[in-house]
């Protein structure tokens, strides 16, 4: 028997439709229709609500007390279903710098449990770093910086199972621009951060192929007058994306808008780079090798500088239409189908599309999350509700 989903409105790549029934088969997206024949199907009745796709998040380093450099399986998993109560169907693990032969063992066994997960999908794998700079390490340790290496890199990608869709550098390191073309003619996206690049420096790596910034504005020079830095190369060259931290305090809410109006809701993908507290109480936590403490809604290390955060994606979207920076659909958007776009993970989650995993969620005209669903069936119910 088919399987229908009633909703207000539904979220596209195109804009909105609804009211109307969304048609859902074996696990997969059929088409909207206006009218059905109730006697043909289940009807799953979401009237006032919202339907969007599920949720990407393309940088994450853990969540519920697990971090993807603790190269744990297990980890992996319990990552995977507690990202569905945050409203994500799909994720990129995200690894920290670390010794070449940490990351080698953390690729290793991310490429062979991916498939193993049962909760959000494991789409890839996102190396950020090793080959950034000092200034502007944030929570990497500078101890394990290096220049791109084509031979590293490969043997990282070859022991994931070319699982790894995404590497962050920073383009003013020795043999930037080769290294970034190279690994984007195998169709590797390259992020630019933790970097003290000048405009010039940063223009030379996106025109080798380089197409997003790393958590814009953090970890990376900024937009000075006379010399528009990392920030300014951002903002200002074409065809490429930013990822950002919508939770508050990593960017102040103006300078996030600023973006926005600058390069246009399209090209803005909202990530979390949440840590292993995501999820968890206030207290001490680590970050890789650093020990953080969680506290107010941020996580510090000791001198007091953030590292990672603790921000859930659903939260990223009700606050920048909260905000006043984004409408319900740019939101919905900047958390689905840009990111997907700007790792090339497309064609694989990011849309409601005919024909693709019914991977979606049920969000309140408010913005806040209801239910998760993959492959058609619920996974993730707020307590207080429940669908006819």
């Amino acid at each position: 028997m088919k399987k229908y989903v009633y909703a207000d409105r539904f979220f596209l790549p195109s804009g909105t439709v609804g009211p109307g029934y969304l048609d859902i088969s074996d696990g997969v997206f059929g088409e909207i229709a206006t009218e059905i024949d109730n006697d043909f199907g289940e009807v799953i009745d979401y009237s006032g609500k919202w339907i969007a796709p599920g949720l990407v998040d393309t940088h994450i380093h853990g969540y519920m007390n697990h971090d993807v450099m603790d190269n744990d399986p297990e980890g992996l998993k319990v990552m995977s279903e507690g990202l569905l109560s945050c409203g994500v169907t799909s994720f990129l693990p995200t690894t920290l710098t670390s010794s070449r032969e940490q990351l080698t063992a953390v690729a290793k066994t991310i490429g062979e449990v991916h498939q193993e997960v049962t909760g959000a999908k494991i789409q890839g794998i996102y190396f950020e770093g090793p080959f950034f700079t000092e200034e502007y390490k944030g929570a990497q340790n500078p101890g394990y910086f290096s220049d791109p290496d084509l031979d590293v890199f490969n043997e990282w990608q070859e022991v994931s199972g070319h699982l790894i869709k995404k590497i962050a550098l920073a383009p003013e390191r020795d043999g930037a621009a080769e290294f970034v073309k190279r690994v984007t003619d195998d169709g590797v996206v390259v992020a630019l951060g933790h970097s003290n690049a000048t405009l010039a420096e940063a223009r030379d790596v996106v025109e080798s192929g380089a197409s997003v910034f790393v958590h814009a504005f953090n970890g990376m020079r900024g937009l000075n007058h006379r010399e528009p830095g990392m920030v300014g190369a951002a903002m200002s060259l074409k065809h490429v994306f930013s990822e950002l931290i919508c939770d508050g305090h990593h960017v102040h809410p103006t300078a996030a808008g600023i973006l926005m109006e600058a390069v246009g809701h399209d090209h803005v993908a909202l990530i979390t780079d949440c840590m292993m507290a995501g999820g968890m109480p206030d207290g001490d936590y680590m970050l890789g090798e650093f020990p953080v403490k969680v506290a107010g809604g941020t996580a510090r290390m000791a001198e007091g500088n953030l590292a990672g955060s603790i921000l859930k994606l659903k939260e990223a979207i009700k606050h920048v239409v909260d905000w006043g920076l984004a409408t319900p659909e740019e939101a919905v958007m900047m958390a689905t189908y840009v990111p997907a776009v700007s790792c090339k993970i497309d064609d694989q989650c990011g849309q409601i599309a005919k024909g693709r995993a019914a991977d979606f969620i049920v969000l309140e005209p408010d913005m806040n999350l209801l239910a998760t669903y993959l492959d058609g069936n619920c996974r993730f119910e707020v307590d207080t509700y429940s669908a006819d």
